[in-house]
């Protein structure tokens, strides 16, 4: 993260000295202004001290240049055509100076910021609260659909060196990474990629298709310059079970984020001996800094352009957006959030959180249950939960989440799509949020039964649905990380990093949450200066870096 001095000062607002909170009045600092609300200027006194007497405020304009040259307060032709002369050359003056003033307002220079060469303005823009600073979003441009070189260097069939076949495991997003990972590993070993197969998962439990959810006939033709992909396993390979089942069939000891070197080395052998292998498991089994910048604009390529979903889908999508839009009558920007605390994010998380103590009895038999390996007798667990929120490592509350809003200046009107699954303690764990943002909807909220029942089939059109209004968003709320909002925060920054997109410093934010001196001005004021860089604006990339939350370096270029 980039170092701010208003972000260090918010940070030391919470290490100043127990001896000045002590003797300060809580009191007084919650009767605070809040920094976002600016004081009414207060009004001149009836007397008109301050003010010209009245007389000099009401003389004729003419009267001024005339006080000002006597010599043509006369009423000669000569003296009038002289004043006027005086007048126009005042007025050209005074034009010519404005936009030189505006011209150089809006001219940015460049500056370089952690390395970056950046547009910067000379004078600051003033902030919104639905879009980035448009002179902070003008540097970098989309470029993962250019290809070096622009033409097909891919071999014929007959010459690849064989088939590979990956199970993309997990949920819908989990399952993009994979496919643009096993496109990246055909493309390293010059091999011919077999259609992903979509794993069902233990959680998920959905049986869907590649082609039940994306767009296959764009898939393969937007790579076919790249990759060979192929729908089915070839015809003459007979024994197809056995890809799925037997060992001899499947690449099993590639490391997690494995370098290109390792493929060549040690998977590639064994695809020129057998033909066809299976590579599972397949999650995460590519690096980002140890492989070819072109391997790593090619998966933005698949990312951003060649995986699309189906056609039906994005028509609903678009849809659900322009609900969001026109739900006041008139056209209106809109939030999504992405709430991350259902039951099974809550317990795998290890935090603690609000509730009573039958609630807490239950979740610790849960994580019993669920974690016996890293739950244990469970007496280490407290320490571990402050630890954890310390760190900023536990899921944002709805509560929480609506204070922080609120902290940013967004009103009580703000329209908010929330993309979530069942949240964890219902109707009363939401109340605080509905209460502060009563217009909060879901995609069942939005729609009528019947129209979200054909994507009823397949858990994962639901959630196709959820990206890609999260997606068209004007402002994107993550609460907890996942590849759900990693995903979504690259793709809007690939878009052009105007769209905001926020990530709350939890760690900062429990600082503040459990700071009991702290007046709401002082909290407001220290939200809003800590996430002035935490909307989705470029940022360099840096060793082992997430290429789905950042694409800058290898999928953009310079304007």
């Amino acid at each position: 993260m980039t170092y701010s001095p208003k972000r260090a000062m918010a940070e030391l607002r919470h290490s100043i000295a127990v001896g000045a909170r002590a003797t300060s009045s809580p009191m007084k600092r919650d009767e605070d202004s809040s920094p976002l609300i600016f004081e009414t200027q207060p009004q001149d006194d009836d007397d008109g001290r301050g003010r010209p007497p009245h007389k000099d405020r009401d003389r004729p304009f003419l009267s001024h240049f005339q006080s000002i040259c006597p010599s043509i307060a006369d009423d000669s032709n000569s003296s009038r055509i002289s004043l006027f002369i005086v007048i126009v050359v005042v007025a050209v003056f005074g034009l010519v100076s404005i936009l030189a003033i505006v011209k150089r307002v809006n001219t940015p220079y460049l500056c370089k910021k952690d390395g970056i060469t950046l547009h910067c303005p000379l004078v600051k823009e003033s902030p919104s609260l639905w879009e980035n600073p448009y002179s902070a979003t003008t540097s970098w441009k989309p470029c993962a659909e250019r290809r070096l070189g622009g033409i097909s260097d891919l071999p014929p069939e007959n010459e690849t060196t064989g088939y590979i076949f990956i199970h993309a495991e997990g949920g819908l997003n989990q399952q993009r990474i994979a496919i643009c990972n096993a496109v990246a590993v055909a493309k390293i070993m010059n091999a011919t990629l077999i259609l992903p197969v979509l794993k069902q998962d233990q959680i998920w439990k959905d049986q869907t298709k590649f082609e039940d959810i994306f767009d296959v006939d764009h898939f393969i033709d937007y790579l076919k310059d790249d990759v060979r992909i192929v729908r089915d396993i070839p015809e003459w390979f007979t024994d197809k079970a056995e890809l799925f089942t037997s060992i001899r069939r499947t690449v099993k000891n590639i490391p997690k984020y494995a370098p290109a070197q390792f493929y060549i080395d040690n998977v590639l052998p064994r695809i020129k001996e057998k033909k066809i292998m299976a590579l599972k498991p397949f999650v995460d089994r590519l690096g980002y800094d140890n492989v070819p910048q072109e391997i790593n604009r090619l998966r933005c390529r698949v990312n951003y352009h060649a995986l699309k979903f189906l056609p039906e889908i994005e028509e609903m999508a678009d849809l659900l957006a322009s609900r969001m839009r026109n739900r006041t009558g008139g056209s209106n920007p809109y939030m999504a959030l992405h709430l991350r605390f259902e039951k099974g994010m809550v317990g795998l998380s290890f935090c603690d959180f609000v509730g009573t103590r039958e609630e807490k009895a239950l979740m610790a038999e849960y994580r019993h249950k669920e974690w016996p390996r890293r739950y244990k007798n469970g007496t280490h667990l407290w320490q571990l939960a402050l630890q954890k929120r310390k760190e900023g490592r536990c899921p944002l509350e709805p509560g929480e989440v609506a204070v922080i809003l609120r902290a940013m200046g967004y009103p009580k009107e703000t329209q908010i799509y929330v993309a979530s699954g069942q949240v964890y303690g219902g109707h009363n764990r939401m109340a605080p949020l509905r209460n502060m943002f009563p217009n909060l909807v879901t995609k069942e909220e939005l729609t009528a039964k019947q129209e979200l029942d054909k994507f009823r089939k397949h858990v994962t059109s639901l959630a196709a649905l959820d990206f890609l209004v999260c997606l068209k968003s004007d402002v994107f709320v993550m609460t907890h990380g996942g590849n759900f909002a990693k995903l979504i925060i690259g793709a809007r920054r690939y878009m052009g990093h105007r769209q905001k997109s926020i990530k709350p410093d939890k760690g900062l934010m429990s600082k503040s949450f459990g700071d009991p001196y702290m007046g709401w001005a002082t909290f407001a004021d220290d939200v809003v200066v800590t996430h002035e860089t935490r909307t989705g604006l470029p940022e360099a990339t840096f060793p082992n870096y997430d290429l789905w939350e950042n694409p800058l370096t290898p999928c953009m270029c310079k304007a």
